[in-house]
C-alpha cells in the first residue's frame, strides 16, 4: 500500500481524509503543512509506539469512546476500538486524519471524491458527523479542547 495516497473514508464520527503522508493531507484540504493532523490507530499496542499515556489517565483513555488526545508530546492520537473505520485501520501502523472538506468549510461530497486518491465505501455512504471529542492531557489534568 502505497503510504503517499489520500483515501476517502467513513470514519465513526464523519466522513474523512486518511494517508500515511501528512503533506498530501494539507495539499487536499488546502491547509497549511505545518498544522499538525490527529493520528488513528487501531489498537492501544500501536498507539504506545507513538505516545505515553501519563499515568493517571490510562484507565480513562483506555475506556474512551469517539475521543482523541492531545499528549504532552503534542502528538493528537485516536484509538478506533471497533467497526468498519477499526477493520480498515488495522491494516496500517497509523494514518494521518482529518475531516474530509476544505480547510474551514463545511463537508461536500463532490469536493471529497474530486481530492481522494482512494475512495472506500461501505453500504451507508459519506456523511458528516459530529466530530470526536479533544482533550489535552498534562501529567496531573486534563483540559477539554473540543
Amino acid at each position: 500500500m502505497n503510504p503517499n495516497l489520500v483515501y476517502l473514508v467513513q470514519t465513526d464520527t464523519t466522513a474523512g481524509f486518511l494517508s500515511q503522508n501528512a503533506q498530501a493531507l494539507s495539499k487536499a484540504k488546502g491547509r497549511d503543512p505545518h498544522m499538525p493532523f490527529l493520528m488513528s490507530v487501531s489498537s492501544f499496542a500501536k498507539q504506545k509506539g507513538y505516545v505515553r499515556t501519563p499515568k493517571r489517565f490510562r484507565k480513562e483513555v483506555r475506556r474512551a469512546r469517539k475521543t482523541t488526545y492531545l499528549y504532552p508530546c503534542k502528538k493528537a492520537v485516536r484509538v478506533v476500538g471497533e467497526g468498519k473505520h477499526h477493520r480498515f485501520l488495522k491494516k496500517f501502523t497509523f494514518m494521518y486524519s482529518t475531516s474530509a472538506n476544505a480547510h474551514g468549510a463545511r463537508f461536500a461530497l463532490s469536493y471529497a471524491l474530486q481530492k481522494a486518491d482512494v475512495i472506500v465505501e461501505d453500504g451507508a455512504g459519506f456523511f458528516e458527523g459530529a466530530p470526536s471529542s479533544i482533550f489535552r492531557l498534562g501529567r496531573r489534568k486534563k483540559i477539554a479542547l473540543r
